[in-house]
């Protein structure tokens, strides 16, 4: 199976937020269930999409999963600092996991990232529980800056996103 990776096209973008909302809601990420304020944001890929580059994995007609890059900052960016880009959002459909769709999406990211002038790094923030994606992430050569560790809900205690770099 060849997976394809290329910009989602908006008739894909409810399928993606779904794929997306669903590895969230099934891996336990989402602190508040069904009920996650992020939950909305997870599955609102058109509003991704305006803001930054949404990628999807396909493979045989059928996307498999997808991830938003953010090239430089606006107002998809978590952490990136000037120069870098930003991984977000990254989640493949439980049923195609294990083929390497992941893993292609965030080369892809690399990739893109390489190709963004003046842009020197990626960055990530990844929750503990993230195992699987850690080990992608390593493998491609990311290393944890536990210096820029954050919590996206202040107000609540053990949030806190672990976070990674590639330097270029």
């Amino acid at each position: 199976m060849d997976i394809v990776i290329r910009p989602a096209a908006p008739p894909e973008y409810a399928v993606l937020g779904e794929i997306t909302a669903q590895a969230y809601l099934g891996d336990g990420l989402l602190d508040f269930g069904e009920s996650d304020a992020y939950l909305g944001e997870l599955k609102d890929v058109a509003k991704r999409a305006a803001a930054a580059e949404v990628l999807v994995a396909v493979a045989d007609d059928r996307p498999l999963g997808g991830v938003t890059f953010v090239p430089s900052g606006g107002p998809m960016a978590d952490i990136a600092r000037p120069g870098e880009a930003e991984i977000r959002m990254l989640a493949v459909d439980r049923a195609a996991r294990g083929r390497g769709a992941g893993e292609a999406l965030v080369r892809a990211c690399i990739e893109r990232a390489r190709a963004t002038e003046g842009c020197t790094a990626v960055v990530l923030s990844t929750q503990r529980t993230m195992r699987t994606a850690h080990r992608i992430y390593e493998r491609l050569g990311f290393v944890r800056t536990p210096e820029r560790d954050w919590n996206p809900v202040p107000e609540l205690d053990g949030i806190t996103l672990l976070t990674y770099e590639l330097t270029l």
